[in-house]
């Protein structure tokens, strides 16, 4: 069996074309889009939401998206167990909606971001992470707002569950400051709630997926949900 994908698409959204040609023609997987203003989804195994700069990014990344119609029942889908990524601008929709603990800031630079990065792999037994066999990947990112913060104590629970499933790190796993592109606390670039069942990270894994572009390491997080679904 197939997989099927729901790729929300709010105003704004710029990689939601990409995550549809990463997991329709490139991996296979049945996908469909969403539109923001929907009030209901059908047939969906799991859900993405994609990376850019919804509603502009006013007021704040993902504020906006949070009150969209959609949103409702992409809070009671994760509610009832459902998968859902959110890639980048779905990070911070993510983390806005209170699906995941913390907060985004500008990054440390004061820069927009543009660049291939290796991530550290801290925690394999997760529905996103389960076909990874290597101790880093390499994603690209792209992000002015990627600099993730949590107080001390959310950040030692997220620790202490193995809620952080990727940090900024060198080719070889090494995980500090040097590699570390936005200032994220505790180089800290993906988590997860404590379900297991919504991840979000600032990379962007459907931009290394075709083999045309020299680099697939983001196939690896599609298939271990494809892997999930149907294990």
């Amino acid at each position: 069996m197939k997989p099927t994908f729901g790729i929300v698409t709010f105003p704004g959204s710029n990689c939601d074309y990409d995550a549809y040609y990463a997991v329709k023609k490139v991996l296979d997987y049945e996908a469909q889009f969403i539109w923001h203003k929907e009030k209901s989804f059908n047939g969906v195994d799991a859900i993405i939401l994609p990376g850019g700069f919804s509603y502009g990014d006013y007021l704040r990344t993902g504020a906006i998206a949070k009150f969209s119609p959609i949103m409702e029942h992409v809070v009671n889908f994760a509610e009832k167990g459902g998968i859902i990524l959110g890639i980048c601008n779905g990070f911070q929709i993510l983390l806005e909606s209170g699906l995941l603990p913390g907060t985004m800031q500008v990054n440390e630079s004061l820069k927009f971001v543009c660049k291939d990065i290796y991530l550290k792999v801290e925690n394999r037994d997760t529905p996103f992470t389960n076909k990874i066999e290597n101790d880093t990947i390499k994603i690209p990112i792209k992000h002015g707002e990627g600099n993730y913060y949590a107080d001390v104590k959310t950040v030692t629970e997220l620790e202490k569950n193995g809620q952080i499933v990727f940090r900024y790190a060198s080719k070889n796993g090494k995980v500090s400051n040097q590699y570390n592109p936005n200032g994220s606390i505790s180089n800290i670039a993906g988590i997860m709630n404590t379900r297991k069942n919504v991840m979000g990270l600032m990379p962007h894994p459907e931009n290394a997926c075709d083999p045309v572009l020299r680099k697939t390491d983001g196939q690896l997080i599609f298939k271990s949900i494809a892997q999930s679904l149907f294990n």
